[in-house]
């Protein structure tokens, strides 16, 4: 029988649930499949309007944290709380500075959760509000924290500072999603991010079985939140060329967010209303059913201009277990996946034209498509299967409560 930490795993979230991260639900489940107990803080309201079908798997109990207090009184009776209940909680709150007051509140509510449940460890998604939370939470618990970091949290320039050297240097351990973003973080923060680890988001590959791109016609998907790092208006010019180039195809974009309306506008205005698709949010069940039948999945992520760029999109990797054929573009960790000309295409990024030869490349020679297709999923079973990347992420979370070395190869 595989050994677990011996507590409970408490996962400091921002929003949960949230649409458009399937691989925390995932993650969640294969902790779960393997006997891991987990509880869930979420910090922020639920703003979706669509949720992904598995939710309902989640056996883990959400505390939906309060982020405001009516009356001081209210906060005072908090603070109290901390200094009667928690070990050293006095002392932990007098250590605390420049944290915002909020923060402050909702640190200390899940500080008394965790040591009112038996959560010995908890561990964050993004470096943001939600590791500010667990990182002062855990000081209070007198417990440990991890977390992972993947791209927004990392490269976008914030108007408040997010203190990610900080944090780096307090959690136990912190996980990154790409070598690129290891690298990156060493450059930046030198000893602080010693302790970042390299672990890629997984995929329960029992729910992607893998299938040849065969007569699948000539439709190109793409898949995410319609807001600028994701490059959309770089596919409508790319689909704008092919056409005038003769090029039987259509593309659908599913997806919504702040630039659908420009989207839309610049369909419009190419005349390419019979070409390219805006189809909405879509729940997890019909975009793998889309991803399924597209003869290419086109993926052209862009640094945006705040800085804010893609890590590793979840939907790339969805695809490529799939057996769709997939064209990519040069950023960040995401030529670690796209190997150009070995398990996809990947062309730099803001570059229509190579994106347009790319797809057509895909269109017109089947035979590389099938090649592609078999190496891409290879390179997804051996790196990116959930049950192997959720297993090392138990050992972090082992390592770091002093419990046995959790299993890799088992779980």
């Amino acid at each position: 029988m595989p050994t677990l930490p011996d507590c409970k795993i408490g996962y400091v979230l921002k929003r949960y649930p949230r649409f458009s991260e399937t691989f925390i639900l995932t993650e969640i489940l294969a902790h779960e499949a393997a006997g891991l107990e987990i509880e869930i803080f979420a910090l922020r309201s639920v703003e979706e309007t669509h949720f992904q079908d598995m939710l309902g798997q989640v056996r883990a109990l959400v505390t939906r944290v309060p982020d405001s207090f009516r009356t001081p009184d209210a906060l005072w009776s908090l603070i109290c709380d901390a200094r009667d209940r928690l070990p050293g909680g006095w002392d932990a709150l007098a250590t605390i500075e420049g944290a915002a007051g909020r923060d402050v509140a909702q640190a200390i509510v899940v500080a008394l959760a965790c040591h009112e449940r038996g959560v010995g460890h908890l561990h964050a998604h993004f470096g943001t509000v939600s590791t500010t939370v667990a990182r002062l939470a855990a000081r209070l618990a007198g417990i440990t924290y991890s977390f992972t970091a993947h791209a927004k949290d990392i490269y976008h320039d914030y108007d408040e500072p997010v203190e990610l050297e900080r944090k780096l240097r307090d959690a136990a351990t912190a996980v990154t999603v790409s070598d690129y973003n290891v690298s990156f973080l060493r450059d930046r923060y030198g000893d602080a991010a010693g302790n970042v680890v390299r672990l890629y988001n997984g995929l329960d590959l029992d729910r992607f079985t893998h299938a040849l791109p065969s007569e699948r016609g000539t439709e190109v998907l793409a898949v995410g939140r319609l807001i600028e790092k994701k490059g959309f208006d770089v596919l409508i010019e790319a689909m704008g060329l092919l056409r005038d180039r003769g090029q039987k195809a259509t593309c659908r974009i599913i997806g919504a967010g702040e630039q659908g309306p420009a989207l839309a506008a610049q369909i419009a205005e190419a005349g390419l209303g019979d070409v390219v698709r805006l189809d909405g949010p879509r729940p997890q069940a019909e975009v793998i059913a889309a991803l399924r039948d597209a003869a290419v999945f086109a993926c052209p992520c862009v640094v945006g201009e705040d800085g804010n760029r893609d890590g590793l999109p979840t939907v790339l990797l969805e695809a490529m277990a799939l057996g769709t054929p997939c064209v990519a573009t040069d950023v960040t960790g995401i030529p670690e996946l796209v190997r150009d000309g070995e398990t996809g295409f990947c062309v730099p990024e803001r570059d229509a034209p190579a994106l347009a030869d790319a797809i057509a490349s895909l269109l017109d020679d089947p035979e590389c498509g099938k090649r592609l297709s078999r190496s891409a999923r290879d390179l997804i079973e051996r790196e990116f299967d959930i049950r192997r990347n959720t297993a090392q992420l138990r050992d972090i979370f082992a390592a770091a409560t002093g419990a046995a070395t959790c299993e890799r190869g088992a779980a």
